[in-house]
């Protein structure tokens, strides 16, 4: 079965020079990556495999089709679960120990901020995390969709539902294992795909290509992902680790195993966020870490392949550059929040404790309502609601996103800007 997850038929390339990035990545160049790296982590191994009649894809044009008997050849994944440790030159390492205090910075600077700043970031990291798999939508769109507006195209629901996983990816992130990687995929993909939840894969999946034949990657074949996820949790579930590396390389092996028909790169994304959270490296909110990764997507796949060829380095020095850029963007984000929140208080002038206070703080962080959303949230009638929404309307902070009267919408315009904006940041960060 083919993954769209990940649609990229590329070549290999070579990694470049360094490792250093914190005070001399060009943000407008290619990530500076180390080329050399552990001298002991296993690299996978491929294994003769067929294709059973029912496995041969219908729409593979007659001209590249293969003979149902003829052999491809699937990844074998190492086990990694009692490797001795991840050797990395020292000063890949070092980024890595930067990176992860800054991320820490990021997140004590917000824990004030929890209510306002998580939910956003939250979405933004999903945002984010869905367009390295080309799925975009924008601010407003996504915003939207959150609140049940399905006109909005089905990209904004595959981001909300991506927001959602992420959030349970959180919530789980105490009791990492096989159940709690396959609820979060289950979440992302319940509306959209349920007959994939639920269990690891039951077919062959391929990257790339036409068929398994002609792919730029077969991850393993689906009898060997069981035990290939028994032995990543086992890895992840180690403590002797730096959480940095330690999330880094769990998220290349898993990406290597692929265990679902889809959804991988966003699960396997969600599980770096987990793993962070459970190690106490975040506590308030989500780091942006994959607008980090946004910037520079076609490296962050060749890191991928580094990996599988037994160098783990390119993905861990990879992770602390878009941690850096990531924070970055995200305090950028933060400020103009704060600026956006600073004038809606002098526009609106609310009583303390109404109705329309809690609103302007509730659409901060959920910047589309409607009428029944702020009675179920603040417990009041319709009627309180309306006027509320009117005092927003009226002070400019909320705008009617449609024409009809029925099921009108209202959106934080600002928000949506600052939103937009921020993703823009990534676009601009990648390399010419």
């Amino acid at each position: 079965m083919y993954d769209e997850s990940v649609n990229r038929n590329r070549e290999p390339r070579s990694s470049n020079q360094g490792g250093q990035f914190a005070n001399d990545a060009n943000q407008e160049s290619h990530i500076p990556l180390a080329p050399e790296s552990s001298r002991d982590w296993p690299a996978i191994t491929y294994e003769e495999r067929y294709l059973d009649e029912d496995e041969v894809d219908g729409f593979v044009p007659r001209g590249k089709r293969h003979p149902e008997r003829e052999p491809y050849y699937a990844a074998v994944v190492p086990e990694i679960a009692d490797v001795t440790t991840v050797d990395v030159p020292s000063d890949v390492l070092a980024d890595a120990s930067e990176a992860a205090a800054e991320i820490a910075r990021f997140d004590a600077e917000l824990s004030g901020e929890f209510a306002s700043f998580a939910a956003i970031l939250l979405r933004s990291e999903s945002a984010s995390s869905s367009e390295i798999e080309n799925l975009t939508a924008g601010a407003k769109s996504v915003a939207l969709a959150g609140i049940g507006d399905d006109r909005v195209g089905k990209n904004a629901s595959l981001i909300v539902a991506n927001a959602a996983a992420m959030d349970r990816a959180l919530e789980l992130a105490d009791h990492i294992d096989e159940d709690s990687i396959i609820a979060m995929h289950a979440v992302l993909l319940a509306g959209s795909h349920p007959e994939w939840t639920g269990h690891w894969r039951k077919e062959q999946v391929r990257i790339g290509g036409y068929s398994v034949h002609d792919a730029s990657f077969v991850p393993p074949h689906q009898d060997r992902v069981p035990a290939a996820m028994v032995d990543l949790v086992r890895f992840v579930q180690r403590t002797d680790i730096a959480t940095f590396v330690h999330a880094a390389v769990a998220h290349a092996q898993f990406e290597t195993i692929h265990p679902f028909p889809d959804g991988n790169g966003r699960v396997g994304r969600a599980l770096i966020h987990a793993m962070y959270r459970h190690a106490g490296l975040t506590r308030n909110v989500t780091v942006p870490v994959s607008a980090g990764i946004l910037t520079d997507p076609d490296q962050y796949f060749q890191t991928l392949t580094d990996y599988r060829d037994g160098n783990p380095a390119p993905i861990v020095s990879l992770m602390s550059v878009a941690a850096y850029r990531a924070v970055e963007n995200g305090r950028q984000l933060a400020g103009e929040l704060r600026s956006v929140q600073s004038e809606w208080k002098e526009r609106l002038r609310a009583r303390a404790g109404s109705t329309a206070e809690g609103l302007t703080d509730f659409v901060m962080r959920q910047p589309a309502v409607d009428s029944a959303l702020v009675q179920s949230r603040f417990g009041v009638s319709q009627q309180a609601a309306d006027v509320a929404i009117g005092r927003l309307v009226e002070a400019g902070i909320l705008v009617t996103a449609s024409a009809s009267r029925r099921n009108r919408r209202w959106v934080a315009t600002d928000v949506i800007e600052a939103l937009d904006q921020f993703a823009k940041r990534t676009k601009r960060a990648r390399p010419k």
